[in-house]
């Protein structure tokens, strides 16, 4: 996947696909293998390492426009770059509908997957909740995503909540 023809406003933004964070390389394998098992076409799955997506999100903050801001995508990338930061791994995947999309998040979080967005033309879903999350109170531009965590810091997000073995 070329992430030059999935940007808007200079991030990535990948429309009609799910970004999904795993928290090593062998859950994204076991994701993969999901995937796969559902019928999902080699092509339509694309493998991030951490150092891949790092450089990438390291690229999209340096050319974000500041429209940018006005959506949640650079608020994503930000996201998304603690997660790498951090060692996780990701998938992007094409997904053809709701439905399809459904399928993929249930199959990716029993694999272990932290997190899993879909990029609609206008809005990004969060497609894996927990039973210990809280309603999001304050996903704004201006403060960023709500990362249910003491600081409001999305890099320990991925530290309080470990991966499941069940959805």
């Amino acid at each position: 996947m070329d992430p030059t023809e999935h940007r808007a406003y200079g991030v990535f933004k990948p429309i009609g696909h799910m970004v999904v964070s795993f928290p090593d390389a062998a859950s994204a394998d076991d994701g993969q293998a999901a995937l796969t098992a559902l019928g999902t076409a080699p092509a339509d799955i694309h493998r991030y390492s951490a150092a891949q997506m790092l450089a990438q999100c390291d690229e999209d903050i340096a050319r974000a426009s500041p429209a940018a801001s006005v959506g949640q995508e650079l608020n994503l990338v930000k996201a998304n770059r603690e997660l790498a930061a951090q060692g996780f791994h990701f998938i992007v995947v094409r997904v053809d509908d709701d439905d399809v999309a459904r399928r993929a998040a249930d199959a990716l979080h029993a694999q272990g997957a932290e997190r899993a967005q879909l990029y609609g033309r206008f809005i990004i879903e969060e497609m894996i909740t927990r039973a210990a999350d809280l309603p999001q109170v304050k996903e704004s531009p201006d403060t960023g995503l709500d990362p249910q965590t003491p600081s409001g810091e999305e890099k320990e997000r991925a530290q309080m909540r470990p991966p499941e073995s069940t959805p």
